[in-house]
């Protein structure tokens, strides 16, 4: 007997409708707990920060909390590593930055790996860093710094929250643009890099501006110039360094992922969530008066951005022959 043309159609029509229902209820019935965000850094940095504003929306718009789990270690990969092997279910993300596509390249052997073990999600925000010093040094612009630098080759130290995380890089992007000598001495976070920088211990640090922004305002810390190609809305009397030293900029982002293997109609939920929770005027508010910008993407888009930074920084890596044993 053959079949109508119309019938097929029909019949074609409701077997596709049988199997996106799972999909489709599944979705709806996410999520069914609590959410936890996974941050690479220790309470205080500026990527914790920002996740704790964007994780409070988040949570009234998901109708579950979304709990932040300090998970600082291995440059990232300590967290990277507890999301790859969570349960692909969408209650457990990762807050993606910077360190995580550097980690490709600078930790070759790892385990894990951002590119092939995390689902781009979403994105959060983009970040400018801030080159800030101790008042009481006698260099006051980023021209002072590099001849202070130049005269005393090897015995000026610059500070970082991590070996090879944007802090470290943004630094040696600077070294090898002046061409200056500066000793490496990293922190275990940015609270205690800052502080050394506070305490007349170190000597600059290319900081996320979020984090070293109050202590500029306070006047603890001195402002010598922002690492964006332009000057920042939080600080418009600071320069951009690329004033000084043209073609140095260097911009980094947030945003969440998810295990490999997360269903797509639970990434698209997550994505439209935390795109309408960037929208929100009250919690984009809180991001700028904080000094870094929110911006929305696709998935889609979030995937190019990383591959876009893994390509970048395994340059600089590469350049700088940076390694972690």
């Amino acid at each position: 007997m053959t079949i109508p043309r119309r019938q097929l159609l029909r019949l074609a029509a409701g077997a596709g409708a049988l199997a996106a229902a799972p999909r489709a209820a599944r979705a709806q019935a996410y999520p069914s707990r609590p959410i936890t965000l996974m941050v690479f850094v220790g309470p205080g940095g500026a990527p914790d920060i920002i996740a704790r504003i964007v994780a409070q929306t988040l949570s009234q718009r998901l109708g579950q909390p979304v709990l932040i789990e300090n998970r600082p270690g291995a440059g990232g990969n300590l967290a990277l590593q507890a999301v790859a092997r969570a349960p692909a279910d969408g209650h457990t993300l990762l807050l993606l930055a910077s360190p995580h596509f550097v980690n490709v390249t600078l930790y070759e052997k790892s385990p894990v790996n951002v590119v092939r073990d995390i689902v781009p999600v979403a994105s959060i925000n983009g970040d400018a860093f801030v080159m800030v010093v101790s008042p009481s040094k006698p260099y006051r612009t980023v021209a002072d710094f590099i001849t202070h630098a130049k005269t005393n080759p090897g015995r000026v130290n610059m500070t970082s929250s991590g070996s090879g995380n944007l802090t470290h890089l943004c630094g040696e992007l600077f070294r090898m643009a002046t061409g200056t000598e500066l000793v490496h001495v990293p922190y275990r976070n940015s609270p205690a890099a800052l502080a050394a920088i506070m305490a007349n211990e170190i000597d600059v640090m290319f900081d996320a501006l979020p984090s070293s922004l109050p202590h500029v305002q306070s006047g603890r810390l001195r402002a010598l110039g922002v690492t964006s190609a332009t000057r920042r809305k939080p600080m418009p009397d600071v320069p951009a360094i690329a004033e000084t030293v043209p073609g140095y900029a260097v911009t980094g982002w947030l945003g969440v992922g998810a295990p490999k293997g997360t269903p797509v109609e639970i990434v698209e939920r997550l994505n439209r969530e935390i795109n309408a929770t960037l929208a929100d005027p009250e919690t984009a508010a809180k991001l700028l008066n904080i000094g870094t910008e929110p911006f929305s993407s696709s998935p889609a888009e979030v995937a190019k951005l990383i591959a876009e930074d893994v390509d970048k920084w395994a340059k600089v890596v590469r350049f700088a022959n940076l390694k972690v044993e």
